[in-house]
């Protein structure tokens, strides 16, 4: 098997802290390696040094010769003023910067370099770049390509990054949390696409059916070490317990010897530097090992949370658009006593502005939510991390709270807690400037459950979490007494903790689904298979008497009329693409008069269906083209 990357010896530090030390691995080709750590353990910037990014103190990092890489950024940006196409071929790729120059070319009218771009494009074949990263782009819902790259909100910004990854075809593929702002349908998708490639893949995520389904080798950074897995995320948790459990056994007897050794320590103060030397050096080994800390899963944390009455909330006829955006119509819902919803969807439907009404930060058009008297919410939102950065990690919940209240009349220190959702006593006494992003969303989460809520309305709260902290995290929600309504793209998360969803499938169509999310797809599969049974039989049989046709796994290539057409669309999208752009800068401008305004909105819903029809038509043409 052919190796693309080789690592060796790799030792990291920042100041005092110790990243990593003297680790070694390799990724070979068709090995897809997902790299699981606590958040702070490193994953990121052992990315950013393979990716060329970071420098290291020890080491070396070695790759195959002409090795062609990609690498996706957790926080992908690019320079102001680029287009969606132009950030797509904003690459140190040769073939990728001749489009570039040859999309500047035309888009500024210099023709006098056109012929000279040509010919090095037909010498490169380049023209299937372009063609690959429009379907690419299609596919992941992004059709303005024209559109500036500092208008995308982050879920566009991170597919535009994976099309510009994906179309330079690289060998090894390295991905820093890809599944993060992307909605449930992309996650799939990507999901379907890599696991179908056969390129190599070396990536941190922590969605956990994304690393079961796509990654056969799993990585995991403990204590300064690496600890490699043949196998995909279940096969890791299996052999990962074992390995704690051996660890866990040899710490227990290292303690018992550690005790005996330190008595004759005591008794021998002579011996410490004449003959007995080497079993002082030893004692202190031992020690160390003694020292190392043991896994602690089976903390019971049953959280009592503050009493619930038995109305909870409902919503009554509750409407709310924003523009031609439709985000409920008359909804109803009556919410029951200790319920876990899930509320998924695409991106855009609406979710987030859903809880926002029903906690009060944003109003409905019309209706209202009827929330009982004894509700106390807990809002972990997208947006509320702020702290003062100049504060140790203790303080901050500390100024909440002292204790947290179990059953029976138990409490729980503040330090217990933070101990809970791994805060070590060392990282309690840190400065929040210290920490690394996922443990400040980590401790944002302390700081909302600190408050003992009845209601946890949570928005995305597994973003940025690792996946230690996620089975953490679950725990406490599974034995939460209390109601929870819980906004992810987290799938597993989703199954895990709640037992119904509201999915929202955009223009206020909401679909209530008495399950789990892995149920709802099955159900949403069966639905769909259904319907095109449904629609086939429909259809009338196809009935040729030509014997003369050609076999069925003949790939079909377009006819002159369709490769006509094919390259006409481009440009009738284009088209309809400017004139949707005008229509919106002309209805946002508070100039058009009430009857102008109606007009433009009908006409922008036409373009806009005539876009997604030709698009589709122009992706089955690509098929063949």
């Amino acid at each position: 098997m052919v190796s693309f990357l080789q690592v060796n010896g790799l030792t990291k530090r920042f100041g005092d802290l110790l990243l990593f030390s003297d680790i070694a691995f390799g990724i070979a080709q068709g090995q897809k390696t997902g790299l699981i750590a606590k958040n702070g353990s490193g994953k990121t910037t052992l990315l950013n040094i393979i990716a060329g990014k970071e420098d290291y103190d020890d080491g070396s990092v070695a790759f195959r010769s002409d090795l062609r890489l990609g690498y996706l950024e957790q926080s992908p940006q690019y320079p102001a003023g680029l287009t969606v196409l132009q950030a797509c071929f904003h690459s140190s790729n040769e073939t990728v910067q001749l489009i570039a120059e040859y999309e500047e070319a035309i888009a500024n009218d210099h023709h006098s370099r056109l012929e000279d771009i040509l010919l090095r494009m037909d010498n490169m074949q380049a023209w299937g770049y372009e063609q690959k990263a429009k379907q690419i782009l299609s596919q992941l819902k992004i059709t303005n390509f024209n559109q500036k790259v500092e208008e995308l909100s982050g879920g566009q910004l991170k597919r535009v990054a994976l099309a510009n990854v994906l179309i330079t075809e690289p060998e090894l593929i390295i991905l820093d949390e890809p599944t993060n702002h992307l909605d449930l349908e992309m996650t799939e998708w990507l999901e379907d696409y890599l696991s179908r490639q056969t390129i190599s893949i070396l990536m941190v995520t922590h969605d956990r059916y994304f690393l079961d389904r796509v990654c056969n080798e799993i990585m995991e950074i403990d204590n300064q070490q690496i600890y490699q897995y043949k196998g995909n995320y279940s096969y890791y948790l299996e052999k990962r317990e074992e390995r704690i459990n051996s660890q866990n056994t040899e710490i227990e007897r290292a303690n018992n010897l550690l005790r005996k050794e330190l008595e004759w320590m005591r008794r021998q103060p002579q011996a410490r530097g004449t003959k007995a030397k080497y079993r002082t050096n030893a004692f202190y080994e031992l020690e160390k090992k003694a020292k190392q800390q043991q896994d602690n899963r089976n903390i019971n944390l049953n959280v009592q949370s503050s009493y619930i009455g038995s109305k909870i909330f409902d919503a009554v006829n509750v409407s709310k658009r924003y523009g031609d955006i439709k985000i409920t119509d008359n909804f109803n819902y009556t919410f029951a006593r200790y319920e876990k919803m899930g509320i998924v969807g695409n991106n855009g439907t609406g979710k987030s502005t859903f809880i926002k009404m029903l906690i009060g930060d944003a109003e409905p058009d019309s209706g209202h939510f009827d929330v009982g008297e004894t509700v106390r919410f807990g809002y972990y939102s997208q947006e509320g991390l702020q702290f003062d950065e100049q504060m140790k990690v203790i303080d901050v919940v500390q100024d909440i709270a002292e204790f947290v209240e179990l059953g029976d009349k138990k409490k729980l220190g503040v330090s217990q807690f933070l101990n809970y959702f791994l805060f070590t006593p060392e990282k309690q006494h840190n400065y929040v400037y210290k920490l690394s992003g996922g443990e400040k969303r980590r401790l944002y989460l302390c700081t909302v459950l600190m408050r003992n809520p009845n209601f946890l309305v949570l928005d995305e709260p597994t973003n940025d979490l690792d996946i230690i902290t996620l089975n953490v995290l679950e725990e406490y929600l599974c034995n939460f007494k209390g109601c929870v309504i819980v906004v992810s793209h987290d799938r597993y998360f989703m199954d895990k903790v709640v037992d119904h969803l509201l999915v929202f499938r955009g223009n206020a169509n909401i679909k209530d689904f008495p399950g789990s999310y892995t149920q709802y797809r099955e159900w949403k599969d069966i639905q769909e298979q259904l319907e095109k049974e449904t629609e086939a039989n429909r259809s009338p049989k196809e009935t040729s008497t030509n014997k003369s046709h050609k076999p069925e796994t003949e790939k079909k290539k377009l006819t002159f009329k369709e490769r006509k057409e094919f390259e006409a669309l481009e440009e009738e999208i284009a088209t309809l693409e400017t004139e949707k752009e005008t229509l919106e800068t002309a209805m946002s401008s508070g100039a058009l008069t009430n009857d102008a305004l109606l007009s433009k909105s009908e006409r922008i819903a036409k373009v806009i269906d005539e876009i997604d029809k030709k698009t589709m038509r122009w992706l089955e043409l690509s098929e063949f083209a």
